[in-house]
């Protein structure tokens, strides 16, 4: 089998092709990003940013005036990342290449300032990128050092289908299997535990969750 890491390396060209986005992901991701409800001039982390799928989302919110900060610890996903910016004309957008599991924050903080950046954003999102890291708390705790006082955090990722549509979950856990997420990671337990003014909201049978909140700094 494959590594998490060779494979995202290996499909990168295709990952946008094969990533079933606009049937079922992208759902997930216009519903966090509009949660997040940033204003023209702001900077926006994504971590694990893959391709830059979110980026045409976060351009409507941040305008060519703000910035949108990518990282990724994969080169070849960064390098489709970096043609979308590219081929769209976005120079508001840095990339990173970096493993949000094991670099500080502080480091991070550094090479985005280094870019032009600030140390630490209005708002931080993870879509469908945590459950793919074995160690996401530590993941989750960068995502907080980075974000800056009162900034928004969001976390989109999967579970299992409920309702009627847990007929769909081989489904749903292959897809996973095959990404090599952990469908019971679950890490948007984080922003419900550590956020204040939770925002929850759920699409596609309840397979992709999503939560939205202010870090609680007495947490």
């Amino acid at each position: 089998m494959i590594p998490i890491a060779g494979k995202y390396s290996t499909f990168a060209p295709f990952y946008d092709v094969m990533s079933g986005e606009y049937p079922v992901y992208r759902a997930g991701r216009e519903i966090g990003i509009r949660a997040l409800n940033q204003l023209p001039g702001t900077q926006v982390l994504d971590i694990g940013c893959g391709t830059g799928l979110n980026f045409s989302l976060l351009q409507q919110q941040v305008s060519p005036h703000g910035i949108i900060v990518g990282i990724d610890r994969s080169p070849e996903m960064l390098v489709q990342a970096r043609r979308r910016a590219a081929r769209n004309g976005w120079a508001n957008v840095i990339l990173i290449q970096a493993d949000a599991t094991e670099l500080s924050s502080t480091d991070i903080g550094s090479r985005i300032t280094a870019q032009g950046g600030r140390a630490q954003s209005d708002a931080v999102l993870a879509t469908y990128a945590l459950s793919l890291m074995k160690d996401w708390e530590t993941a989750w705790a960068n995502m907080v050092s980075l974000a800056a006082p009162g900034a928004s955090l969001c976390v989109v990722d999967m579970q299992k289908p409920v309702g009627l549509a847990a007929t769909l979950t081989p489904l749903a856990k292959a897809a996973c299997w095959l990404g090599g997420s952990n469908i019971e990671a679950h890490p948007w337990t984080a922003v419900e535990r550590d956020c204040a003014d939770v925002k929850a909201a759920a699409t596609r049978g309840g397979h992709l969750q999503i939560r939205t909140g202010t870090y609680n700094t007495e947490t």
